[in-house]
Formats: C-alpha cells, structure tokens, sequence
C-alpha cells in the first residue's frame, strides 16, 4: 500500500499523484486517459484499455480429448474473447474436442482453421449480457427438469427422462456464461458498471448459479436412474411426489428471496425457505422407511433419488441463506 496527500490546484481542482511504479507496469505515462469508477466510499482507477476484445493464445501441443474441451472452456470463463490454439499440427481428435468445446459454450464460434492452429472468438456482445437474466434462466430450466425428472420416473416415461438429460446441457452453458461475467466483474470496474449490478451482488448471483447448476445434475441423475426402473409402487410414487414438491416449493421461496426488491420480502422468504429445510429430513426419513419393504436393487436406486431431491433442497436452502445475506445490512 502506498498513501498519497491530496493536493488543491487552481483553487477548486483536487489533484493526486500517481506511484510510478504501477503508472509504468500498466503502461500509463503523461497524456494517457484513465478511468474513474466511484464505487461507494471507494474510487477505483483503471488506464483506459486501447480495445475491449481479449485474445489469447494456447499451446495445445501435448492436450487432447477432455483436457483440451476444459481448457477451451476455462480460457473462455477466464474472458478471454478470441482463443487461438497452436501446434505443429492439430490432429483430427483435437479438432474434436474443440469442436466439442464450442458446443458447450454460447455465442462461440470456430472463426478460422489452419493445419497448425485453431481460432475461435466469442460472438457475443459481452455489454449485452446479464448475470441476472442468465441465473433466472437456470432457474426455469432446472426446476422444469426436476419436475420432468419425476414426472418421467412415475410415468416411466423413457422420452422425458432422456429430455431431461438433454437439458442439463443448457444448464452448463448458462453455468459458464454466469461465470464468465462474474469474473470479468472482478477483473474490470467497467465490467460492472456496464452490466448495471454491483459486484457483491454478483458474487450472490454467481454463488446461487452454483446451486442451480447442481439441481440441474441431480435431476439427470434422477431421469438416468429412471431408465433402469420399471413400474414402481403407488404409495412410494406418491410419497417421491410430495418430495418434490417440497423441494419445489424451496427453490421457488429462495430464487424469489434472492430477486426480491424488498429487503422485508426477501427476509421473509429467506427464512421460510430455511425453516422448509428441515422438514425434508423427516419427510426423507419415512420414504426410507418405505424403501425397507421393496426389492434391494430397486430399493437402492429409488434411495439415491430420494438423496438427490433431499439435496435439491438443500441447495434450495443454500441459495435462501444467500438471499439472507445480499439483503442484510452493508456496511
């Protein structure tokens, strides 16, 4: 840390220098533009960037398969908006697996190919995009997949459970997208003042997301388990169902506390949420005592579908307790 006084010039012009050391690292010097970001009590200072598109540049001689498809991925939520991939030569499964990359991403497109190298750019105007729009989205499609993923498994409908499975994929690209953002909220005071949210906040968007991209799974697990079940049992079907709406009804009361304009409102359902929570164990707990009666293989199965909407929940409750906090008081 380095401390500067504050210094009056022409009568009514505040003025404070610069440590030259970070003015040299970041390339400013006499007639460079930087920007102001006020920040509550806080000012942050950043040099004016000559372009908002990152590229960056990866050798990917000695990757290839899911470590490649990852790596793409991670330069991508790192922020980087132009991706060029080198080697002496790109194989025919690298190519894949980066092709496999741009399908899990969004607005990501292959923008030039080489027979030693591979540039792909993202589409997408970074200033149009919203972590709060995004996290809504997970919301819909994972509460919708956790309900079809019990519909399929009592109807024993094979077409709905392979949707669901499906779907999870939207789930994880929206996951990526919200991560991107938020680290480029991290990255660069612009970033947040285009995107209109602060920064705290975005850490609860994000956080939430977490928790949504977690439902979503669950719900692939359950639709995955339910194409290896037949029929089950009519009490047991009823009481899965009751499950699920109680954890429905918890996801629901947290993302409404999490959007919630009024920190009263968001109190309320936060806490709602929270006390909702601890009836799923006793509910979880006669389901199990139901499973004791039925066939081990599909008492074992049916068991980890109760874990996965017991910690659909959970996860629910998760995202209350962020609720909670984005709407305590600041200091």
């Amino acid at each position: 840390m380095e401390t500067r006084k504050v210094q009056v010039t022409g009568g009514s012009t505040f003025t404070v220098s610069l440590p030259k050391t970070w003015a040299t690292e970041n390339g400013v010097s006499s007639g460079t533009t930087v920007e102001f970001y006020p920040e509550d009590d806080a000012l942050l200072l950043t040099p004016r960037s000559e372009t908002d598109r990152q590229e960056g540049t990866l050798d990917i001689t000695d990757i290839e398969g899911e470590r490649l498809t990852r790596a793409v991925m991670t330069m991508y939520v790192s922020g980087f908006d132009i991706i060029r991939l080198e080697a002496n030569r790109i194989t025919t499964d690298q190519r894949s697996a980066i092709r496999n990359a741009t399908h899990g991403l969004v607005g990501v497109e292959v923008l030039e190919e080489t027979t030693d190298s591979v540039v792909i750019q993202d589409l997408l105007d970074s200033s149009e995009l919203s972590i709060v729009n995004a996290v809504s989205r997970m919301r819909l499609i994972a509460q919708s997949m956790l309900e079809d993923a019990v519909t399929a498994l009592i109807e024993n409908d094979d077409d709905i459970a392979q949707d669901v499975i499906e779907r999870d994929d939207d789930v994880d690209r929206l996951w990526l997208v919200v991560s991107r953002i938020f680290r480029a909220t991290l990255r660069s005071p612009r970033a947040a003042e285009e995107l209109g949210v602060p920064r705290e906040d975005c850490f609860d968007y994000h956080s939430s997301a977490r928790q949504l991209e977690r439902v979503a799974d669950h719900a692939a697990k359950i639709s995955n388990l339910a194409l290896k079940l037949d029929e089950i049992p009519a009490d047991v079907a009823d009481a899965l169902v009751a499950l699920h709406e109680d954890a429905f009804d918890i996801l629901e009361k947290s993302m409404d506390a999490l959007v919630a304009e009024e920190t009263e409102e968001a109190n309320r359902l936060g806490h709602a949420a929270r006390e909702a929570v601890i009836d799923i164990d006793q509910h979880t707990r006669r389901i199990d005592d139901m499973l004791r009666e039925l066939d081990p293989v599909q008492a074992q199965s049916l068991g980890l579908i109760v874990d996965s909407l017991s910690r659909s929940a959970d996860y629910g409750g998760n995202i209350a307790e962020t609720a909670l906090q984005k709407a305590a008081p600041r200091p």
